[in-house]
C-alpha cells in the first residue's frame, strides 16, 4: 500500500469515529438528536459542519483540532518528499486513478483533491516530478487501477 493511501486511511479511520451525525430528512434529524441525548429543539447545543452533518457544540474544538492536524500532517509529509519519489508520487499516483485520469486525461479533479492549484505545482520541482512518475505509472498499469 501506498503511503499516502496509508495517511488517508488513518484519518479516514479517525474521522469515522468522531462523534457526527448527518441528517438528511425530519426523521433522521430526530434520530441523530436522540442519538446524542438531545431533543430535536436543543438546536443551540449542535452546529452545522456542510453537507447535512452536524456536531456537537462540545466537540467543535476537538473537530477543528483534527482537521487542523490532518492537514499539517499531509504537509509535514510532501515535505519530507525531499525528491517527489516517495510519498509526493504515491499521492499522486492515488488521486490519479482516484480521479480516472486515464479517461479525463485532465489533473484539475486530482489538484482539487489535494489543495492544489496548478501554478503550484508547476512551481515545485518536486511536485511536478512526483506527479510525471505517478502519471507515467499509472498510465501504464491503468487497468490495475
Amino acid at each position: 500500500m501506498n503511503a499516502y493511501q496509508q495517511l488517508k486511511d488513518r484519518q479516514q479511520k479517525e474521522f469515522n469515529a468522531f462523534p457526527l451525525g448527518a441528517a438528511f430528512s425530519k426523521e433522521l434529524f430526530e434520530k441523530m438528536m436522540q442519538g446524542w441525548d438531545l431533543t430535536v429543539n436543543d438546536t443551540d447545543k449542535i452546529c452545522s459542519i456542510g453537507y447535512g452533518c452536524f456536531i456537537r457544540k462540545s466537540d467543535k474544538e476537538r473537530f477543528l483540532e483534527m482537521n487542523a492536524r490532518f492537514k499539517k500532517e499531509m504537509q509535514d509529509a510532501i515535505a519530507a518528499d525531499k525528491t517527489g519519489n516517495g510519498f509526493i508520487r504515491d499521492m499522486f499516483l492515488y488521486e490519479l486513478a482516484n480521479h480516472e485520469y486515464c479517461i479525463t486525461y485532465d489533473y484539475e479533479e486530482t489538484f482539487d483533491a489535494l489543495g492544489l492549484t496548478e501554478e503550484q505545482v508547476y512551481a515545485d520541482k518536486r511536485l511536478l516530478h512526483g506527479l510525471e512518475k505517478a502519471r507515467k505509472k499509472y498510465l501504464k498499469n491503468s487497468n490495475d487501477y
